[in-house]
């Protein structure tokens, strides 16, 4: 068994690296559940954020922060004209899963011919920062990805459960036709929220340039971790996906802490499939 200490640090990184997967889970699960898309473009999404701001911090040393700012509302009209064209060719929840599968390759190949498939990584002054708590040491960015991701995943639900556009957006996912009738401007909402989750996408790719190393081919290393947490989360939920998250994130770290790290890929569809064995209309 490993010492207390190890199996501490591991819960600690694993609830940080939960964080992570909270945030790029986020616009994937409002997607989904508000909109009814299945929108596998959002991890290429993620990468082709975080390919920007490697880019403009390596080449013209841009902060991330300040990457952020220029990134999130270019694509947040990318997610805005990305849903005009499914309103137009009437992608349904299956066909968007195809459609959204094809972006997704097609961003992954730009990456490729732009950055080429050699792994890089954006070195910062601060990339190797950490609070040391006790025994335990705390990465600085990676504590600023889960708090961003917890400021978000709380504003978002806020928005979603108090304001007038994130109480008809619930509606107009709830039953269409009725929301209609009273007057909700349903594909009005729907452009809107399209455009945030392709920023939060944005965001979530920020962090991953600064935490992870990247390479075109990790789009699909997240995809299924991120997916279960989706559906783990339940759709539509901003605070479901972080907790998720940060449950899969802390079970990965201490399965890789205590048996091996081979062991990582498995705690998440573990736990998604005994999820719907309990709980079979859990979507």
């Amino acid at each position: 068994m490993p010492s207390m200490t190890l199996l501490g640090q591991s819960l600690v990184s694993g609830v940080l690296l939960g964080g992570l997967y909270g945030l790029v889970a986020l616009g994937l699960s409002l997607s989904w559940g508000l909109l009814r898309l299945v929108n596998l473009a959002h991890f290429a999404l993620a990468f082709l954020g975080a390919y920007l701001v490697y880019h403009l911090g390596t080449v013209w040393h841009v902060p991330p922060w300040w990457a952020v700012l220029l990134i999130a509302p270019l694509f947040f009209v990318f997610g805005v004209l990305q849903h005009a064209v499914f309103l137009y060719f009437r992608v349904t929840e299956l066909t968007s899963l195809l459609a959204t599968f094809g972006i997704s390759v097609i961003i992954e190949s730009a990456l490729q011919w732009i950055w080429t498939a050699d792994f890089r990584r954006f070195e910062t002054h601060y990339a190797s920062t950490s609070l040391k708590v006790g025994p335990i040491y705390v990465p600085v960015i990676e504590l600023l990805a889960c708090i961003a991701a917890a400021a978000l995943a709380w504003v978002t639900w806020a928005w979603l459960r108090w304001t007038y556009v994130g109480k008809a957006l619930r509606a107009a996912a709830e039953d269409p036709e009725i929301a209609v009738a009273f007057g909700i401007n349903r594909r009005g909402l729907a452009f809107v929220l399209s455009g945030v989750c392709a920023a939060y996408a944005g965001v979530a790719g920020a962090f991953i340039a600064l935490i992870s190393t990247l390479a075109p081919s990790q789009i699909w290393t997240w995809l299924g971790v991120v997916f279960a947490v989706v559906i783990i989360g339940r759709l539509g939920n901003p605070l479901g996906a972080l907790a998720a998250g940060v449950l899969i994130g802390a079970a990965e770290s201490v399965a890789m802490a205590t048996f091996s790290p081979a062991w990582a890929p498995v705690v998440s569809f573990s736990v998604l499939i005994v999820l719907l064995l309990w709980q079979p209309d859990w979507l």
